[in-house]
This record gives C-alpha cells, sequence and structure tokens, in this order.
C-alpha cells in the first residue's frame, strides 16, 4: 500500500473517533516493530522521525527503510517529520518523499510562526503533503529541543484560532501540560484549554510527549478532540529494556540478531498497546 498523507489518516480518526498513533524511529529493528504492529492490529500509524534520527541514521536510510516496510504493508502509512527546525530542512524531507511535516516555530512571535509556517504549508501542500504546526511550548526535551519545565507555555485558544487560520496547518500540535522525555510525576493536563482550543479550530489537534500519560487521560484527550499522539520515550525505553534483559540473561551474547531481537519484541508489544488504547486497531 502506498503512502497516504497525515491529513488523509486524520480525516478517518475524526470519522471513527479516534487518535492515530506517531511513533518515532531511530533504526530498522524500531521500523520493524511498529510496522509489525500495525500490521497486527489492522491500524493505520505514523512513522516519524525527528532531527536526531535523521542525523544519527541519515535521510537515505530512514526514508528507504519505512519504504520497505511500505511496499509490504496492507496498513495506511504516514511519513512523518517531527520538530522540524527550518524551512530547508523540511524541503529536503520533501524532496525524499515524507508525506507529512511539521514545522516547529514555537519559540518565535505569532507573527513569526504564522509566517514561516504558511511558508512551509504552501509548498507542502503544493506537493501534495501534509503539516503540522506547534502553537505553545511543551516542556522537556526533543532531542536538541530543550524547553525548561518553568517556562513551558501553554497553548492560548484565541492564538490557535487565530495560527490555523493564517497557517493553514493541517494538524496542531498544543501545549497543554504534557512534555517530552520521562515525567517526574504524574502529568496533569488543562482538559479545560484543550476543549476550547477544539470549540475554536476546525484542526486536528496532536498531542506531544505522550508516553507515561495515564490512560484515563489519554482517553479524555481523544473525546475533546486530540487525533494524533505522540510516542517516542516509551519506545527507547522497550528497546533498552529487552536489550537489557538479553545481555543479563546471556553476558556472553555477541550475536546483534539474538540482542536485537527481543528488543524488537518489546517495542511492538508497547505499539500495539498504544493503538489499543488510541482506538485505532481495527480501524484500517
Amino acid at each position: 500500500m502506498p503512502f497516504v498523507t497525515l491529513r488523509e489518516v486524520m480525516a478517518e480518526a475524526e470519522r471513527g473517533q479516534y487518535a492515530v498513533g506517531a511513533f518515532n524511529t531511530n533504526n530498522m529493528e524500531i521500523v520493524q516493530a511498529i510496522v509489525e504492529a500495525a500490521e497486527e492490529e489492522r491500524a493505520p500509524v505514523i512513522l516519524q522521525a525527528s532531527q536526531g534520527a535523521l542525523t544519527y541514521a541519515g535521510i537515505r536510510y530512514i526514508t528507504a527503510m519505512v519504504r520497505a516496510a511500505v511496499e509490504t504493508s496492507t496498513v495506511p502509512i504516514v511519513l512523518h517529520l517531527d520538530h522540524g527546525t527550518s524551512f530547508e530542512q523540511t524541503m529536503l524531507c520533501l524532496k525524499y518523499g515524507f508525506t507529512s511535516v511539521m514545522f516547529d516555530g514555537s519559540k518565535y512571535s505569532l507573527p513569526e510562526n504564522i509566517a514561516l509556517t504558511r511558508k512551509v504549508a504552501d509548498v507542502a501542500h503544493a506537493m501534495g503533503a501534509s503539516i503540522e504546526g506547534e502553537l505553545g511550548k511543551i516542556g522537556g526535551t526533543e532531542d536538541d529541543i530543550t524547553v525548561d519545565e518553568r517556562d513551558a507555555l501553554f497553548t492560548d485558544p484565541n492564538e490557535a484560532e487565530q495560527f490555523v487560520l493564517e497557517s493553514t496547518v493541517d494538524a496542531l500540535a498544543v501545549a497543554i501540560g504534557t512534555a517530552h522525555g520521562p515525567y517526574k510525576g504524574v502529568p496533569v493536563l488543562d482538559f479545560e484549554r484543550l476543549a476550547e482550543i477544539n470549540r475554536r479550530v476546525m484542526t486536528p489537534l496532536v498531542l506531544h510527549g505522550a508516553s507515561g500519560v495515564p490512560s484515563e487521560s489519554i482517553r479524555k484527550a481523544i473525546e475533546i478532540g486530540v487525533q494524533k499522539i505522540n510516542i517516542d520515550t516509551e519506545i527507547r525505553q522497550a528497546f533498552t529494556r529487552g536489550v537489557q534483559q538479553v545481555l543479563h540473561d546471556q553476558p556472553n551474547q555477541f550475536d546483534p540478531r539474538k540482542i536485537l531481537g527481543p528488543a524488537k519484541e518489546e517495542m511492538k508489544a508497547i505499539v500495539k498497546a498504544k493503538m489499543r488504547l488510541f482506538g485505532s486497531s481495527g480501524k484500517a
């Protein structure tokens, strides 16, 4: 099945009142874990690469691995750039076949964020791709993008309405209390703010930093209007857990296939559980 766009899977998610999981990938085992989970769950899925992933693996390797998975896949798959911070980077991803890009202009003023995001949106739309924007700042760390938790700014509903209208984004990442990376406590989400944003904008909403957010909070966010949910930290933790277990049980093991194979299964279990939680299982 060929790649699809973020706009296409979000339209189906809105009709079915569920959310689609967006899972970060960095290597072959992670790609395999995500796509195999999607196939077994019959779920649409978003594979996304961050700046760190593109630096680590290279854009050619990332796109080639995902393309290989798509060639034998029977479920809708989106290839998405996560937290792109420059016009040049988003253009490079579009050139290599990404069907969706995120431009993160949240560090800029509202007028600058709108102008820069609109510039990317115009090209992405002309190429038949989708674009995600971000308004407000999500705490924690995403590769080399760090926002101090004390300075994390929640999304303003009034600004969200203006931003979506003028930037023409297909999805909006909102800051309502989640954070990138492991949580130090239980995250408390501002559902009233989320509901007000959803009331003011027609664009699908995105929840970043969802690893570690309680299941009941995820379900409530989906009920209010979140249709894309990003998961990265829990996949990394599952990968590490699988590797550590093998090396603990077999300290002399040196075959990478026997070390990374169990790690893939750990990640796959996490992805499948998230798809069931998001309500996307059985929707492909």
